[in-house]
């Protein structure tokens, strides 16, 4: 008797507990719920987020809302892979051959919340026991994106706090460099007079240390054209730094130093900015001449 009231308890916490399992959404499930939400435009729901930071909440969902509008949700797109750590489960998804996301998303009380999502992760859970002297690599492009990305993070909130503690023209002054500048064109190109080597440098430090296209248009002792894809303001456009900086500050920031350089180096500086690229026109200083910034359709 005793037995069999033992085997009809274990049977009913067997049962009850399959129920229980039954009732927890398995992680496709999740990812199935989540992608509805998005495509439905429920993701709008500021309580449907748990971001890292607070003040990462509003750039998430900007960026989910055009990811809403670039791709369709309907049937979940690709089978994610899969990670679970702590309450949050992270989904590894190619939406396009060149761009894997990871989607994080926490789990609380039974339900799920959105908290971040990046295109940048570094499968360091690839790595062997110890000791291991190689580690999993991307590539060089994003490598690149990742150092301006944290350089500039560090530019903008060094600029506020000079801005607040200062004032705004001291915080620029800080970040005039051309003297600094202009001694590495003349000291590393010493094979060419000086304003030409650092028109040279200029285009070889934009293209070979930071990765950003560059075509060199015209170059005589009297006016260089320099055309450019300044990786400044994609960082800007894609990242939380606007939510530290509004654009005009930051574009100021971005042309204080470009002519700083070119003065230092005997240049006049025009810019223009056309169709998503920077135009750096350079005429030989004359002192009744100043730089300026030339009006573009495309101004940023």
């Amino acid at each position: 008797m005793l037995r069999r009231g033992l085997l009809v308890i274990a049977t009913t916490m067997i049962v009850a507990g399959l129920c229980v399992a039954a009732e927890q959404p398995d992680d496709l499930q999740i990812w199935r719920s989540f992608c509805e939400a998005l495509r439905s435009g429920r993701m709008a729901d500021p309580d449907r987020y748990r971001t890292l930071l607070p003040e990462l909440r509003q750039p998430m969902m900007g960026v989910l809302e055009q990811l809403r509008k670039a791709f369709k949700w309907e049937d979940g797109g690709p089978t994610p892979e899969v990670f679970h750590v702590g309450n949050q489960v992270h989904y590894i998804v190619p939406l396009t051959p060149q761009s894997t996301f990871c989607f994080t998303l926490v789990l609380e009380g039974g339900q799920w919340y959105f908290q971040h999502l990046e295109n940048i992760f570094i499968r360091l859970d690839k790595v062997g026991e110890p000791p291991v002297s190689t580690f999993p690599d991307l590539p060089e492009e994003r490598k690149t994106w990742m150092r301006d990305e944290i350089q500039t993070h560090k530019d903008v909130q060094l600029f506020a706090y000079l801005s607040r503690e200062k004032g705004k023209e001291f915080a620029l002054d800080w970040f005039r460099d051309g003297v600094g500048y202009a001694l590495q064109a003349q000291t590393w190109v010493p094979f060419v007079p000086p304003e030409r080597a650092f028109i040279l440098y200029v285009c070889w430090d934009s293209s070979n240390l930071r990765g950003e296209p560059v075509v060199l248009e015209k170059l005589s002792d009297e006016e260089a054209r320099v055309r450019f894809a300044p990786r400044a303001f994609a960082l800007y456009d894609r990242t939380d730094i606007k939510q530290q900086i509004n654009i005009d500050d930051y574009r100021r920031l971005f042309e204080t130093v470009w002519l700083d350089r070119a003065r230092s180096s005997g240049w006049d500086l025009h810019i223009s900015y056309e169709k998503g690229e920077c135009v750096f026109r350079f005429v030989k200083h004359d002192s009744r001449s100043r730089p300026e910034v030339e009006g573009s359709s495309d101004r940023r």
